[in-house]
């Protein structure tokens, strides 16, 4: 680490700004934003400042002297933007008063580089790369904004609103650090995060004791029920990955992919409770138990799930033992395989005039296939989708055949949908069987209907290319 990240008080004193064009604006919309004096020395004499507001305005002063002989007395730091020459000679005068510099895109005759800024008023983040690529800090941050809560700041506002009263009354730190823990991660800091911030006053000073709340027992345990999606760990929600960075137990679905496991604080408990085709699970009561036991002994528990927790994952059965056993927990959204695979091989899941109603069914096996009613799913106008349809796709087309849904039908099988893997197989109804044989392994997922017409190439390599599917039906 070449930079040492720091914080430098833009109440401390003005900062010097010398440049011209868009570069020194940049610099100056930035630097007033957080807050800083400026004396700006522009090259250019260009001394517009459209688009601040007044109150920024006002800490910006144009300088007319000559920067390299000014003065600097209580100047805090220099920052050089399209000053060229300029800005290598103001270099070395700030270096030899011993005053940070930041000459722009140029290290050697920098002190000081500016981050990447996540600002969440009293959270600030900061992201750099040593100034090898600006564009690398910027993504990271990107990500750290969409993970942090909105409010994140005004929790840290709240609590030191209350610090110096709490710390009066809980001088021992380990004990006020755990009664700040127990704020910030409990209903408390909920409320704030929710923007009920006078709620939350009216909760922390009802805490008469607050020793006692620090010392409080065991913490309260709860489960997530979280979707995992298809496969693509870009694809998890916020809140998913939230509540896996949270987590002190992951229970999770043989179907989760590594890459949304890496997703997991590290040191977080792993247990693989799922189970594929034709191999045993340790079972869905047993699943329960885990579950409400470590929710009773105190533990945040996920129970994480490919796709979504309440289309085919059984997430129902899971909600109706928490409440029966009186556990606190919630339930994360995912992106199910049938969203994932159409986004993933651009096809339209309805289509005006054409496609009106979708069907979502499961069939793991034949017998489960020989259970449903096809009469109800030959409509034309209506998509069928059948989720861990392989095994049993003879079935699920004699069903339909049976039924009156014509052998042209058009059809596609999708497999490991989102992932760098993903295959398609398209053809018709006839063919089923025989589009299933070319997929190589699950999961997938079956399509069937109109829609497949309209699908695109996004993967390129579909194993049977759409325009001979619309040749052969023509």
């Amino acid at each position: 680490m070449r930079f040492l990240p720091v914080f430098l008080d833009l109440k401390a004193g003005p900062v010097v700004l010398i440049g011209s064009g868009e570069l020194l604006r940049a610099k100056l919309r930035v630097l007033a934003a957080a807050g800083a004096r400026l004396r700006v020395h522009a090259i250019d004499g260009n001394r517009d400042l459209t688009g601040l507001a007044d109150d920024v305005a006002a800490r910006v002063v144009f300088a007319d002297s000559d920067p390299l002989t000014a003065d600097l007395a209580g100047i805090i730091a220099i920052v050089c933007a399209g000053a060229g020459d300029i800005g290598v000679a103001m270099s070395a005068r700030a270096k030899s008063l011993g005053l940070p510099v930041n000459v722009m895109d140029d290290l050697e005759h920098s002190s000081f580089i500016f981050p990447a800024i996540v600002d969440r008023g009293e959270v600030v983040v900061a992201v750099g790369t040593g100034g090898s690529s600006p564009v690398v800090a910027r993504r990271v941050r990107e990500k750290i904004e969409a993970l942090l809560p909105a409010r994140i700041g005004e929790l840290a506002e709240f609590i030191g609103g209350f610090r110096k009263s709490i710390h009066a009354r809980l001088p021992e730190f380990p004990l006020r650090r755990r009664f700040w823990e127990r704020v910030i991660d409990g209903p408390i800091g909920a409320l704030v995060l929710a923007g009920r911030k006078a709620e939350a006053e009216a909760a922390l000073d009802r805490i008469s004791d607050p020793s006692a709340f620090a010392r409080a027992g065991k913490p309260e345990g709860s489960v997530a029920l979280v979707g995992a999606g298809p496969g693509d760990p870009d694809l998890l929600t916020i809140k998913a990955l939230r509540a896996l960075q949270d987590a002190d137990l992951v229970l999770y679905d043989e179907l989760v992919s590594p890459e949304i496991l890496d997703r997991i604080r590290r040191d977080t408990a792993r247990i693989a409770v799922g189970r594929r085709v034709g191999k045993p699970g340790i079972g869905q009561d047993a699943i329960n138990e885990l579950m409400i036991e470590a929710a009773q002994a105190g533990q945040r528990v996920v129970r994480l799930k490919g796709g979504d927790p309440l289309v085919f994952g059984r997430g129902g059965e899971e909600v109706e033992a928490l409440r029966a056993a009186g556990i606190s927990y919630s339930i994360v959204p995912g992106i199910t395989a049938a969203i994932g695979g159409a986004a993933d091989f651009e096809v339209p899941l309805t289509f005006r005039q054409e496609a009106l109603r979708i069907t979502f069914l499961t069939a793991h096996k034949a017998q489960d296939a020989e259970t449903v009613d096809w009469s109800t799913l030959t409509d034309t106008k209506a998509t069928v989708v059948v989720y861990m349809g392989m095994t049993a796709a003879p079935s699920v087309r004699a069903g339909l055949l049976a039924a009156g849904r014509s052998a042209e039908t058009p059809v596609g099988v999708f497999a490991r949908v989102t992932r760098p893997d993903a295959q398609a197989a398209i053809g018709t109804l006839g063919e089923l069987p025989e589009l299933v044989a070319r997929i190589e392994g699950g999961p997938a997922i079956l399509i069937i209907g109109d829609v497949i017409r309209h699908a695109g190439t996004t993967r390129q390599n579909p194993t049977q290319i759409i325009s001979d599917l619309l040749e052969a039906a023509a």
